[in-house]
Parts: C-alpha cells; sequence; structure tokens
C-alpha cells in the first residue's frame, strides 16, 4: 500500500461554514494560493450552489491555480452537479465532491427518504458527475453513526459508478478511535472495488478527537485525510491540518505513513487564516498557538538552555518560526533569568544578581511576563552602586475625591523598622512626607518625573526624582507596575543618596 497520505484541504469550504466567517473571492483566492505554496494535494474551494460568491470563488481559483486538484462540493443531484462542473470548467485537474447521508437519523429526519432512494441517489450523482471530471469523490455523510451493512451498499454503488475516492466521515464528531479504525477495517473487508479508489476520511471534533480518528484510520488503511487550516470549520470545527502534518512529520516513520506538505509554509499559513477570517487562536493550540514553542517553568527553560530536545519534540523552524522562546515570569529559573541578562548584554556583579533576581521574581508575581524593557529596568535599576540605609518594607495608602490622602510606611532603617504616617496633597505626596518622618532629612522635592518602561496596561512606570538637603542635590529612581509604589522608591533611593553625601560630608568634617 502506497505511503503517502493526501491532505485534502477543506479550509475554503467546511472552515468557511464556522459562524462568523465570510471569505469574499479576493481572500478566498489569496488562501487557496497560500495553500498552493503548503502543498496540499486537494483544495476544496467551495460550495458553488450555495452561494454567487462560493461559485466565483471556485471559478477564480480554478482560473488562476493549476497546480492543485480543486474540488467543489455538491449535493447529490442535477441541479448542484451542474452548477459545480460549470465553476470547475477551467480548473486544470476538477474534483467533483458530492455527498448524500447515509445514517438513518437523517434519512428519517431530515432527508425523509428511504434507504434504497438514497442508494438511488448516490449512484445517479456519481455518474453525473462523471460527465464533468474523472475524479469523483462521493461522501456518505453522517458514515459513523449508519448501518455499516448499508454504508457498504452505498460505498459499492458509488464506485460502480465510477468514484475514484470514497470518503467516510465523522460528521458529528461521535466516533471513538477505536471504533472508527473497526468502521475502516469493516469497509476495506466489504465493499468490492474498494482496493481501486482511495479512502478518505473527513472528522469533526465535537469530542476533540478529530485529529486522533484520522490518524487512526490512516493507520487502517486510509489513504486521505480532510482538515483545515487551525481546525476551523462547523460547531467545534475540523481536524487540524497542522497537526495532521506535523505529526505524521514527526512519528511518520513508526507509522509508515508520509505527506507532502512543506511544513516550513504551516506558521504562514495559519496567520492568513487568522487574519482574513478573524478567527482567534488560543495560545495553548498545538503547533500554531502562540505558546506552542515558548517556556516559562524554571526546569523547562533549564533544560531547554542545556539541550533543546529536552522540551522539545519539533524545531520552530520546522513550521517557519524563528527560534523559541524563553518567558521571563514567575515560574522562571535563575539560569534563564542570568541567561536573558548577559544575552541583552547587561552586566550584573555577583552580589548584586541576587537581590536583582528577586526584584525580578517580585514584579513577575505582580505582572506575570516580563519583557526585555521590564528586565532592563529591573537590572540597571540595581546596577546603580548606593548603599540602602533605607529599605521599604511595606506601605498603606489612603485617597479618594472625598477624603483627605493619608500614607503610612514602614521602612528598614539601621537593622530597625520604623514607621510613620502623614497626610498630603495626594498619595504620593504623603508617602514622601511620611518617608521623611522616618529618615529625618529635611528633603524638598526639585523635580518630578514619570514613564512607562514597557508597554500595556500592566506597563512597568519608572519614576525619576531630583531631591536636595542641605545644598546637596542627588536623583532618586524607581520601579513598579504601581506607580505610587514606584514614587516611594524613588524618594527612598533618594533619601538613601543624600543620606550617603551627608555621612561623607560629617565624615570629612564639612558639617557637624
Amino acid at each position: 500500500m502506497e505511503d503517502k497520505i493526501y491532505i485534502f484541504d477543506t479550509t475554503l469550504r467546511d472552515g468557511e461554514q464556522a459562524p462568523g466567517i465570510h471569505l469574499n473571492v479576493r481572500e478566498k483566492t489569496e488562501i487557496a494560493e497560500q495553500l498552493s505554496r503548503l502543498n496540499v494535494d486537494i483544495i476544496e474551494a467551495g460550495f458553488p450552489v450555495s452561494s454567487a460568491s462560493d461559485f466565483e470563488s471556485v471559478r477564480e481559483i480554478s482560473r488562476k491555480i493549476k497546480d492543485r486538484r480543486i474540488a467543489a462540493l455538491c449535493r447529490a443531484n442535477d441541479g448542484d452537479i451542474e452548477i459545480a462542473g460549470e465553476a470547475l470548467k477551467e480548473a486544470a485537474n476538477p474534483v467533483i465532491h458530492t455527498f448524500i447521508s447515509s445514517s438513518d437519523i437523517h434519512l428519517k429526519y431530515q432527508f425523509k427518504m428511504t434507504r434504497q432512494k438514497a442508494l438511488e441517489m448516490a449512484g445517479q450523482a456519481v455518474k453525473k458527475s462523471r460527465q464533468y471530471t474523472d475524479t469523483v469523490e462521493f461522501s456518505a455523510m453522517d458514515a459513523t453513526r449508519s448501518d455499516w451493512d448499508f454504508l457498504c451498499r452505498m460505498f459499492e454503488e458509488a464506485i460502480k459508478q465510477g468514484a475514484s475516492i470514497i470518503n467516510i466521515p465523522d460528521t458529528v464528531g461521535y466516533a471513538l478511535p477505536e471504533e472508527f479504525s473497526r468502521l475502516i477495517d469493516y469497509v476495506f473487508t466489504n465493499v468490492d472495488g474498494i482496493e481501486d479508489v482511495v479512502v478518505s476520511v473527513h472528522c469533526h471534533n465535537d469530542l476533540g478527537l478529530a485529529v486522533a480518528n484520522s490518524l487512526m484510520a490512516a493507520a487502517h488503511g486510509a489513504r486521505q485525510i480532510e482538515c483545515a487550516v487551525n481546525g476551523i470549520g462547523e460547531r467545534a470545527g475540523n481536524a487540524s491540518l497542522e497537526e495532521i502534518a506535523m505529526i505524521i512529520n514527526t512519528r511518520g516513520k513508526e507509522m509508515g505513513i508520509r505527506t507532502d506538505i512543506r511544513t516550513e509554509e504551516i506558521i504562514r499559513t495559519s496567520n492568513l487564516v487568522k487574519s482574513l477570517t478573524g478567527y482567534l487562536i488560543a495560545p495553548n493550540k498545538a503547533i500554531v498557538g502562540k505558546n506552542a514553542f515558548a517556556h516559562e517553568s524554571g526546569i523547562h527553560q533549564d533544560g531547554m538552555l542545556k539541550e533543546r530536545s529536552t522540551y522539545e519534540i519539533i524545531k520552530p523552524q520546522d513550521i517557519g518560526l524563528g527560534d523559541s522562546r524563553l518567558i521571563l515570569g514567575k515560574h522562571s529559573g535563575r539560569h534563564a533569568f542570568v541567561e536573558k541578562v548577559n544575552e541583552m548584554g547587561l552586566k550584573l556583579k555577583e552580589e548584586d544578581l541576587e537581590s536583582a533576581f528577586e526584584r525580578f521574581k517580585n514584579l513577575a508575581e505582580k505582572k506575570g511576563a516580563i519583557n526585555d524593557d521590564d528586565l532592563r529596568a529591573i537590572v540597571t535599576d540595581k546596577i546603580r552602586e548606593v548603599k540602602e540605609h533605607y529599605v521599604l518594607k511595606n506601605y498603606e495608602v489612603y485617597s479618594g475625591s472625598c477624603i483627605k490622602a493619608r500614607s503610612t510606611v514602614c521602612i528598614i532603617a539601621d537593622k530597625k523598622e520604623k514607621e510613620a504616617s502623614a497626610e498630603g496633597d495626594g498619595p504620593i505626596d504623603a508617602s514622601f512626607k511620611a518617608i521623611d518622618k522616618v529618615t529625618g532629612i529635611d528633603t524638598v522635592l526639585v523635580d518630578y518625573n514619570i514613564e512607562a518602561v514597557s508597554a500595556g496596561k500592566d506597563a512597568i512606570g519608572q519614576v525619576k526624582i531630583i531631591v536636595s538637603a542641605e545644598e546637596n542635590e542627588v536623583m532618586g529612581s524607581g520601579i513598579s507596575t504601581d506607580i505610587v509604589e514606584a514614587s516611594i522608591k524613588a524618594y527612598i533611593d533618594g533619601a538613601n543618596r543624600l543620606k550617603s553625601i551627608i555621612q561623607d560630608h560629617k565624615q570629612r568634617g564639612y558639617i557637624n
């Protein structure tokens, strides 16, 4: 048996049927051109009878893309088939994909049709489709909830009338992998002529099993998998093309199968579909989610820094991405922190490393992910050599439109905790006055400046101030996601600098 799995992409047909997706002709053509670069085998371009836009999309894609098979979907009736044939007229390799339900629940409640009638319509539809192309795919909708013997009879009739692809859809995502594989085996064993056609599967993801079912079918002899980029489609979507492709790329040798997908085009294709459909991708989505190649855990980062394969079974370059990302956050370890600091060209003395790392962890608890600007602010704030006479332990502020602002600060000074409270014109002014009570320094605020050093609502704010005392003027700096806290840190930094100058002047005898 051939080891190649043919990839039938239904992004532009089943994928576009997802609620809220409305692609125009230009957008569909753009995606189809990218699917060609991805090297899928068949592009299902639309359902021509469903709308004028779908008809034009199939026709335009047929005109422009000559190196792929282009498929059009149609129900098992003459009108649908004729319109599909017309839309595919200029295709170099046209495929008519016709279908009818095989399950009793569909035939009874939706189509109000007997099994015999459905059987006849299936054969007639394939025969009619052969007037337009030699490649006809027949699908028995809701196959997994059908009577297996009747399903086999329907497939035999389709093959007899000239179908070259037989599709077994799990239309409502009902099948379990072991059950689906038994159905595939049953079809191969009980359908006359099955050895002369390609067996395809089209699995939906209602129970999260679309990819698993598709691969089980391939393991049992199916040689075409129908799937969609980013797994989009009706309800919970279709089997995800990128997951199918990368599972086979990664484990195909053990499975004895392969695809011709150019995997380095995966991320470009995924991003294009995301952009044009407006359907976002979950961060933890396999292969194309933004976290798929991102590592925050300290244990994982340590392993990645030593050897990538410790925690990655796929190289990001294989799907068209750059390098993996080590995300600095509250779960990150010292190894990743130091590696990133060195990568950014920042120099930290060994004795400053521990305190800088502690500041990083404290900020990560509040903010989450730490970006380069955040890290630079954290590290450069520690690089400045200032003796810490005063260290902030905690603070509380009370402020509002109808109350006088009040701040209480607790500062460690001379290894003792000292607490003071003060009122002021706003929480920052009140905090500065409370700090003055602890330090005993008669400080004058000369200048105050605040700026965001990183982007977003949770950006780090950096406060820079100039303060003076006893004719000495110094700058203080503080950073935090909380502006009041950044201001307090900056003022204490200034107080430390003033204290050092005052002590030095006393030692030199400049002042009493």
